[in-house]
């Protein structure tokens, strides 16, 4: 019979998350729906549709929420919170971290278990020492200078021993071990017994009274030693046995401290060297002890990270929640109260959603009726971004800033740790981080920023020349409209102005950049894994196995001039990129990592978006017959398009201020339901992604691997005489 668990999804990081995004609007709509007044007014659908919603940050509203109870809407506000992807990163930082520590245990568990095991087998040795003693031998133990110019034991010596004391030779083992029954000095037995139980002795000068304790006893009766040498592996090994209590901890000197520091950072600079490491901070070729520093590290670095995102996260929407609330209150109170909402709560729930890109708003007309007020518009734009599209930047620059005023604050010595775990952040955040990247694609989604965002603006106020329903609007406010609008039509969800009346062509622009409105962050977070060939299937060498533009271009063959100058030119941007360029390949798979990702993304989305098109046009024919202008295919794509991209605008209906899907059958509620959780998880890591996967040692096999097919690829991959790069 089949185990039912072989049916099951594998339990990783994607799908932990579809289950929470799954369970919790369930559950929570079940109460929402229980809460209404009247009791069960808002109809279960509507009520998973609104607690999905929240959760996904979509931000379609089929009831206006200025009609919801209280509770309602606080519990809203809630799972707008607990959906946002900062919210989710901060759990997978803290679950990795705990993961981190586990294993940690598990090793110094494992550790004291093996040092147990060789302290009970050094008491094997136990019957001959006790069997010397009895034969009346007995040696004085030397001071701790003789015992530093004493002369380890030989064969020789004792042989000489055993004569001069008138007792039997020890023969050799069978195994090639010479046995001694040479004791240490007090200090020295300390020692070996804190190499034993893992924490160094103290090793103090010998003082009066010690030496008084150690005549009066003849000898160190507590302690029997038997060292061996292994002739085999030609190595000296020692093992104590302790009969009494022995402190076994001692604090280092500050010059200790220092030197054990020293050597850790070289260490640290050891692993990091370039030769050990391949793309995307994928190391390869470490040892046991480089892999073990190397976890260290990446566990200083997921607890830092546990800090500061959680109070990046907090002191957002805090600072923002308050500054909206105290505004509102104190300038533009009416909007609110004309909708029975206290403008504090107005200011603490525009905030929340706008740093999440919810678009949710308890006013029924959203953010119309702050079109002049400049700085609520921009308090929540910056809050937008601040929140998703410009997250990576921010938190990234705030780590950069830090450690440069760590640098310049503190002398070279000082917060050592501090400085190579801001470093290390720095230098490979995709290890450790879902949404921090390296300095180029950081550099690159700051680009993409201004490029997406200004086509917006410029459309806003071009694609408009003429609309009657804009002119009326003065010129500043307009300005400040179109860039607020420019920032909240990619994810924030908020619109300043009416949808309807916009242009038709500035809606079909609406429409693409919702669609690829997740493209720029999730590109360059899939592009940035380190197992990204894994991911996809295709391998190329590692960008230090040479520049391809620095290598000379053949011209033998007719063509061979358009295809170096398209291959240059696609070097220099992957270049530019930081996506290191194979050599020459055969056709079929000569193609970049980006090109590879942005078709999958295409063509994994555009099946989603068309059956959900046509099976909300099915449900819809009766309200399509009725009303064809209202309940027209390209209203139905541009709501399809928002759910998907969890955006939040919507053409709306005529009558009301809800969304269009307001006016929608029940069905087709439900298929954008199963439409916003799908388009929140486009946004993910894919499961290989090292900064969602727990530590083991499955994942340094995977580094070693990847190593390994990229090298043996460029060995078999043939050089091609006429063409291309040789």
């Amino acid at each position: 019979m089949r185990n039912p668990r072989s049916l099951l999804p594998p339990l990783n990081f994607i799908t932990i998350h579809y289950t929470y995004f799954i369970v919790v609007p369930l559950v929570t709509s079940l109460v929402f729906w229980g809460s209404s007044n009247p009791k069960y007014s808002i109809s279960y659908v509507d009520s998973l549709f609104l607690a999905t919603s929240a959760m996904t940050e979509a931000g379609l509203n089929t009831v206006n929420l200025s009609q919801m109870t209280t509770w309602q809407q606080v519990l809203l506000w809630f799972l707008i919170i607990i959906g946002s992807s900062i919210w989710v990163s901060i759990w997978t930082v803290l679950v990795r971290k705990h993961a981190f520590e586990a294993r940690f245990e598990e090793i110094v568990r494992k550790e004291h278990k093996r040092r147990l095991e060789r302290r009970n087998t050094s008491l094997n040795f136990l019957p001959i020492t006790h069997r010397l003693r009895s034969l009346g031998r007995s040696r004085t133990v030397p001071n701790s200078a003789d015992a530093v110019s004493q002369p380890p034991p030989t064969s020789s010596t004792l042989g000489r021993d055993a004569q001069g004391s008138k007792l039997p030779v020890i023969s050799r083992p069978s195994d090639g071990r010479l046995l001694s029954t040479i004791v240490p000095p007090q200090q020295e037995v300390s020692s070996l017994v804190g190499d034993i139980s893992g924490a160094p002795q103290q090793r103090s000068p010998p003082s009066a009274a010690g030496e008084a304790r150690r005549d009066n006893r003849g000898s160190a009766g507590n302690v029997e030693h038997v060292a061996f040498v292994d002739d085999i592996r030609a190595e000296a090994r020692s093992t104590s046995i302790a009969l009494s209590s022995i402190p076994t901890h001692r604090h280092l000197s500050s010059t200790e401290t220092a030197g054990s520091q020293g050597d850790r950072r070289g260490s640290h600079n050891n692993y990091l060297r370039g030769h050990k490491v391949g793309r995307n901070g994928q190391f390869h070729g470490l040892t046991s002890e480089e892999r073990e520093e190397l976890g260290g590290t990446e566990y200083r670095a997921l607890k830092l990270l546990s800090i500061i995102v959680p109070l990046y996260w907090f002191l957002w929407q805090f600072l923002g929640c308050i500054s909206l609330g105290a505004w509102l209150t104190n300038n533009q109170p009416q909007p609110a109260l004309d909708n029975a909402i206290s403008p504090w709560w107005n200011g603490v729930f525009n905030g929340v959603s706008a740093f999440n890109n919810s678009g949710m708003s308890v006013l029924d007309l959203n953010m119309i009726p702050y079109g002049s007020s400049y700085f609520v518009l921009i308090v929540m734009g910056i809050m937008i971004l601040a929140g998703n599209t410009a997250y990576p930047i921010f938190l990234r620059l705030i780590l950069w800033c830090s450690l440069k005023a760590l640098k310049l604050a503190t002398y070279p010595q000082d917060f050592v740790d501090w400085k190579d775990t801001l470093e290390y952040i720095l230098k490979y955040p995709r290890r450790v981080y879902t949404n921090l990247f390296p300095s180029r694609q950081t550099y690159w989604l700051v680009f993409m920023l201004f490029i997406l965002n200004g086509t917006d603006w410029v459309a806003f106020e071009v694609l408009n020349f003429g609309n009657s329903a804009l002119d009326q609007i003065p010129l500043g406010s307009r300005i400040i409209d179109g860039l607020f609008q420019a920032l909240a039509v990619r994810s924030g969800g908020f619109y300043v102005v009416s949808i309807p009346t916009l242009f038709i062509g500035l809606q079909v622009l609406y429409v693409i950049m919702m669609y690829i409105s997740v493209y720029p962050v999730v590109i360059t977070m899939r592009h940035s894994n380190v197992y990204e060939e894994r991911s996809l299937g295709i391998y190329g060498e590692d960008p230090t196995d040479g520049n391809v533009l620095t290598r000379p271009i053949s011209h033998g063959q007719p063509g061979s001039q358009v295809q170096s100058l398209s291959r240059m030119i696609r070097a220099a941007f992957a270049e530019w990129y930081g996506v290191g360029v194979a050599p020459e390949q055969r056709e079929e798979s000569r193609i970049s990592f980006i090109s590879h990702q942005i078709r999958g993304q295409l063509s994994h989305d555009l099946w989603w978006l068309v059956l959900a098109v046509l099976l909300i046009m099915i449900i819809e024919t009766k309200h399509f017959i009725e009303d064809p202008v209202t309940f027209s295919v390209f209203n139905t794509v541009f709501e399809v398009v928002s759910a998907y991209g969890c955006v939040g605008i919507s053409i709306g209906l005529p009558t009301v201020n809800y969304s269009f899907s307001g006016g929608l059958y029940p069905g087709s509620k439900l298929v954008l339901c199963a439409v916003m959780i799908r388009g929140r998880h486009r946004g993910l890591p894919v499961a290989l992604d090292r900064a969602v996967r727990l530590p083991s040692d499955d994942m340094h096999r995977v580094e070693e691997e990847d190593h390994h097919i990229r090298r043996s690829m460029s060995v078999r991959r043939p050089s091609l005489d006429g063409v291309g790069i040789v």
